[in-house]
């Protein structure tokens, strides 16, 4: 099953897709949707019928409680950076305001020119808990989705604490859809991640190549907060940014960022200028 967040008109719905067309569920938007316990039944639910055409489609949840990140989750990324492989999951936060649609256009930072690519596997919990064994914690996840955590590398490294270059307003899409767990493999091991920029690759790899899985990362998470239905966990990127080559590349007005997963789908953004 494959669910979006929408707008349509004036007004904002959780929708479950069906091809070319959406069926509106009477909920804000699929973190209303989750919340609710018999979410699986009420998404398999009737209701309004609409042209994907008609919508515009939001961050997959565009209210989350908590937007959790790991950073050097892939061993060729955590190479490509000159560090060493971590012993634990490195995690950071986004804020919502971070977030912006699977097609929307990203504002290039007017206080940086060094904006840069990170395409990601996003886990979208489904029920919720604190102190997940690992055992357990894929039981916790309503689907996955695709992101770009797209990096302001400057104000990034600026200190130790990378706050201040990830969690940019708006510069992190999520989307399109929320599939889920029951149409991938578990873990959603094993499926191609990539990125391309005006066309080119330049990113790709594998989940399955992950230091740390779906479910440790699940695991350690829920040891220190309560995970909560809708809250978004970005997996971290493959080596590929454009910080790491020689020379450097960054990204420009009017250039175009795809992300993709196989089986999950892609988001395609616009990089312009801020007005």
């Amino acid at each position: 099953m494959r669910l979006a967040s929408v707008r349509v008109g004036d007004r904002e719905a959780a929708a479950r897709v069906e091809g070319d067309t959406l069926v509106l569920l009477p909920f804000r938007d699929v973190g209303a949707l989750l919340a609710d316990p018999a979410w699986r039944e009420l998404a398999a639910g009737d209701g309004e019928i609409v042209a994907g055409a008609q919508v515009r489609l939001l961050p997959v949840v565009p209210r989350p409680d908590k937007v959790v990140c790991l950073g050097r989750n892939y061993a060729e990324h955590v190479a490509e950076t000159g560090n060493e492989l971590p012993t634990h999951p490195v995690l950071f936060a986004k804020f919502r305001s971070s977030l912006t649609g699977p097609y929307d256009d990203v504002p290039m930072p007017s206080a940086s020119e060094l904006l840069d690519w990170e395409v990601e596997l996003v886990v979208v919990i489904g029920t919720g808990g604190r102190d997940i064994a690992v055992e357990d914690a894929l039981d916790h996840v309503a689907g996955y989705s695709v992101s770009n955590d797209l990096s302001v590398r400057d104000w990034q490294n600026r200190t130790k604490q990378w706050l201040a270059g990830k969690a940019w307003d708006g510069l992190t899409p999520v989307g399109p859809y929320l599939v889920t767990a029951d149409d991938l493999p578990p873990g959603a091991a094993g499926l191609e991640i990539s990125c391309e920029v005006d066309g080119v690759v330049m990113q790709r790899s594998t989940t399955d190549k992950m230091i740390f899985d779906v479910a440790t990362t699940i695991a350690d998470i829920s040891v220190f907060t309560r995970l909560e239905p809708g809250d978004l966990i970005l997996t971290g990127t493959p080596d590929g940014v454009g910080n790491a080559r020689d020379p450097k590349i960054f990204l420009r007005p009017g250039q175009v960022v795809l992300s993709r997963v196989e089986r999950v789908g892609e988001t395609r953004n616009r990089i312009v200028a801020q007005v």
